[in-house]
Formats: structure tokens, sequence, C-alpha cells
């Protein structure tokens, strides 16, 4: 396939072109076009045609929240990546952006040389190729919408009173300034657009225990595009599931309690964030708070859930393989274990002894994960029962859900 091409769109000169240095960087990407606001942007879709687009919230004359409503509008489907701001208020913001369509989201890196500028552009790589390829795909089966062509003509006229001093071919407005050749080499050689290789088949699926019993708990790892995919599996949950859900979903701390409440609003059962303490019990859906991992305890009156500030285990806090290790502890062939679309493998291990517990495993497949990382290698390690497309993932939790309850 063609590189993926990504439109950038933020109103801060030094942002599109940090942005623009990335995308410049990774091999399989391209930059489609910039945009200094999301008017400006919707003009140029139509002639630049990106597969991905990455959108700045706070702009002037039209801005993210406001473009993804006029997006929605127009009918367009192309993928959204929504930048970001750590605070409070921003994780706010961003829940509603997905509410209103956005695919997912990144934290801002603080400025050129910032110390998490590595981590942004890993983050930022990810999302685009993932989102970008699926998008593509799309195309070529010709699932995609069609760009409306009254974009063009709609947006034209308030391009006319642009000057070209104020806002370039590139859709640069002022100086701005540069990265410094070490950064710019350390990302050309660092980052790369994620593989969508097929998986290997297991070296050797393991030996379980004992045999599955009834299911008394469901524990799901995910990552990259998770929060789009819980919410569409998450709405389509029966809410009279038996089991209790625990949740470890990558996400920068003070994110996931406005995430929670989010899925809260479009699921049948009750969604929140992980305290310390809190009980698990059926018709509840538990989310590890970012930044802290999610245990669980089982004790005579009930199983509680505890957060812990132990180190990252496969880069990660909260991790799904320490999750996933507390659930195969308390309750060994009881679980059913499920793990979806993420780069790199946490989780993999810990879903394979789970299995080898004699609980029950599922795997989201390769066709819909939007970075099948985590569950290739789970199923690499012969971890995965079943591999299960996000579109039959609800269906397929609610049955195992009801078929083998206590």
């Amino acid at each position: 396939m063609e590189a993926i091409s990504v439109l950038i769109v933020d109103d801060s000169a030094l942002m599109r072109s940090l942005i623009g240095k990335i995308v410049e960087a990774t091999p399989g990407l391209r930059i489609a076009d910039k945009a200094m606001n999301g008017r400006f942007a919707l003009q140029k879709i139509a002639r630049s045609k990106p597969d991905v687009i990455v959108l700045d919230i706070e702009m002037p004359e039209m801005n993210g929240i406001e473009f993804l409503r006029e997006r929605k509008k127009l009918g367009i489907d192309i993928p959204v990546i929504i930048l970001s701001s750590i605070a409070k208020e921003g994780a706010k913001v961003t829940m509603e952006c997905l509410d209103l369509g956005a695919s997912d989201f990144v934290t801002k890196p603080s400025g050129s040389e910032s110390a998490d500028l590595h981590t942004v552009a890993s983050q930022l790589v990810e999302l685009l190729a993932g989102y970008g390829n699926q998008y593509q795909l799309k195309k070529i089966a010709g699932t995609a919408r069609r760009i409306p062509e009254e974009l063009l003509k709609a947006y034209e006229s308030r391009m006319a009173d642009i000057e070209p001093a104020q806002y370039g071919s590139a859709g640069e407005g002022r100086q701005e300034p540069s990265l410094s050749q070490h950064t710019v080499a350390s990302l050309s050689a660092d980052r790369r657009a994620p593989s969508r290789s097929a998986a290997s088949e297991p070296i050797r699926k393991p030996e379980p225990v004992r045999k599955p019993g009834n299911i008394e708990i469901i524990a799901i790892g995910i990552s990259t595009g998770g929060p789009n995919a819980l919410r569409e599996v998450f709405a389509r949950l029966d809410p009279a599931l038996p089991q209790p859900i625990v949740v470890v979903q990558h996400m920068p701390p003070g994110f996931t309690e406005e995430f929670a409440n989010s899925l809260n609003r479009i699921c049948p059962l009750e969604v929140r964030e992980a305290h310390e303490g809190d009980l698990v019990k059926p018709g509840r859906i538990l989310i590890a708070p970012g930044d802290k991992h999610l245990e669980i305890e089982r004790r005579s009156l009930g199983t509680i859930a505890h957060l812990s500030d132990a180190p990252a285990q496969n880069g990660h806090r909260p991790s799904a393989d320490v999750l996933f290790a507390s659930v195969r502890k308390e309750f060994q062939n009881r679980a059913l274990g499920i793990i979806m679309t993420g780069m790199g493998k946490d989780g993999a291990a810990q879903l394979a002894e789970l299995y080898r517990e004699g609980s029950r495993t599922i795997g989201q497949d390769e066709e819909t994960s939007i970075v099948y990382g985590m569950p290739r290698v789970a199923y690499e390690l012969g971890g995965v029962m079943e591999q299960i497309s996000l579109a039959n993932m609800a269906a397929t939790i609610n049955r195992y859900g009801k078929e083998f309850a206590r």
C-alpha cells in the first residue's frame, strides 16, 4: 500500500512542525497537508485526501470539538487522533471528542526538546499507522465514505481572504523553531510504523493443568486502539452479565476517571475507575487508574480491588500482565481472560499462564486490531483459545458469561 497520509491540524506553528517532523521521520507515513484550525482543515480534506487526521482541541475560529461536529454532519469517516492537554480539563474535553467520533488521543509534548518527546512520538506513530492502515484498507474495499464535493466549495471562499503571507501552501503561518539535528536523527532511527504481519503458529500450546470451570470473573487487557474498541464492546454487553469485569487500558494518569465516566454513559453495566478496596461484583466494570497497577483479592465476603505503585511491567503501569497474574492466582480455571488491540506484548505471557491454569481465553483478531501486537504475541505463546473480531467481541463475552456462569 501507499504511505499513510497525515493531515496535521494545530494553531501552533511549533506543534505543526514538531508533529510534521515525527511523521516525516517515520517510514510509511507522509504529510498530506497542515492547517491552523478546523475550518482550514475542512477545506483541505477534499484536496489532500488524508488517511488520518491529527487534531488539536484549542484553536481559534473552529476548534477541535466544532471540527468533529462538522465532520459528523458531513459524513466524513477519516479517523481522527486528538492532541490532548494533560490537564484534568483536557481529559474531559478529550472524552467529549471520543463521544463525537474521534478514534483515539495522545498527550501533547511540552516542547521540541522535552523529555517526553520520544514517548509521544512512539505513541503517535502507533496510532497513525494503525488507524491510517485500517482506513486505507476500507478505501481498497470500497467501504470508506466518499468525501463530499461540497466541502471544497463550502470553504473555498473563506480561503480567498487569507493573504499568502499569513497562510502558506504548506499551512504554515510564521517562522517556526526547528528541531535539532540530533532529535530528527533519533526519531528517524527509532520510530517505525508498526507492522501488521500475520501471526506465526503457536510454538506449543500450554497444557492446562485442570479443565475449565465456571466463569466467575472477566479480565481484559488492551492498549493502542482501546478507547473506541471498548466503547463498541461495552455498549453491547448484556445488562444481566453474571460476572464482574476488570480492565487494564494503557492510559495516562488523569484520563482514566473521565474515560470510565464516558463508558458508563453508554454501557448497561456500571463502569468506574477502580479505587483501593472497591468491591469486584457482578454488574460492575472496574478500569485500572493511570499509573497504578490493578490486582484483585478474594476474601470470604467477596472480591476486592487493590491498587499498587509497584514498578512498571513491560513498560506499563497499569500492566495487563499484573492484572492477569492476580486473576490467575485468585481464580485459577474460573476466569475469562481477554487480550485486545495494542502495541507490544503486555498481558501475553500471563494470559498464557491463565490458560495453563484452565481458564478460558480470547484474543482480538488481526483484521480488526488497530495494532496487532499484544494479541499476536499471546496467540504465538499459545495462550489464546479463540480469536474474535471486534464486531463479535461483545456477543462472545455475553455468550461465555451466560453459558459458563456458576
